[in-house]
């Protein structure tokens, strides 16, 4: 028996990697153009798992047949979002903030399969040491932040800020292997 094409709702090189890593290499890839705007009132883990449900529902109402994976994180100090930073000052301000302090990333992970859609969310707490202006200057600088939610990417030289990790760390890269697997095991897809 065939297995169905898998499409992955994002242009994100580092989930292609993740996904790599377990042995999944998408058939197609299929970024989502959705809204990110958070709604009212939403919550840090509700933002991320709607944010990865619409995107895997849209691209699935354009790939009749497949299984289509999405993901979508989202930073947050408290119940604040820090989005994906849009310029140096935003990524300067958002490492002020989690300087020192510990951070949460939520990662949520959603699948249609036959219409249907499942999803979950990772949550994973991260803790930064106490960065010098020089230290932030110096990061933003690389432009490493650009286009990573909290202006920062754990792959990146911002790893070394990271004083602890509690949870998975490809969530935080973007893709939690243990639920996106899981969720495509659950769809009857299998590699």
């Amino acid at each position: 028996m065939t297995r169905p094409p898998l499409v992955l709702a994002s242009a994100s090189p580092r989930r292609i990697e993740l996904l790599a890593q377990i042995g999944i290499v998408p058939d197609r890839i299929d970024p989502a153009d959705i809204d990110e705007t958070p709604l009212k009132a939403e919550t840090p883990p509700r933002l991320a798992e709607r944010l990865a449900r619409t995107k895997a529902q849209a691209v699935a109402a354009r790939s009749p047949g497949a299984v289509v994976l999405a993901a979508d994180t989202v930073v947050a100090v408290g119940r604040r979002f820090l989005e994906k930073a849009a310029d140096e000052a935003e990524a300067a301000r958002f490492l002020r903030l989690l300087s020192g302090r510990n951070h949460r990333v939520f990662t949520g992970v959603a699948v249609v399969a036959d219409g249907r859609t499942t999803t979950r969310v990772n949550e994973t707490r991260v803790t930064f040491k106490v960065l010098s202006e020089a230290e932030i200057a110096a990061y933003v600088a690389t432009g490493d932040w650009r286009g990573k939610a909290g202006g920062y990417g754990i792959q990146g030289p911002a790893g070394a800020f990271v004083r602890r990790i509690v949870g998975s760390h490809p969530s935080v890269m973007g893709l939690p292997l243990y639920e996106a697997a899981h969720l495509l095991e659950g769809a009857g897809w299998r590699r």
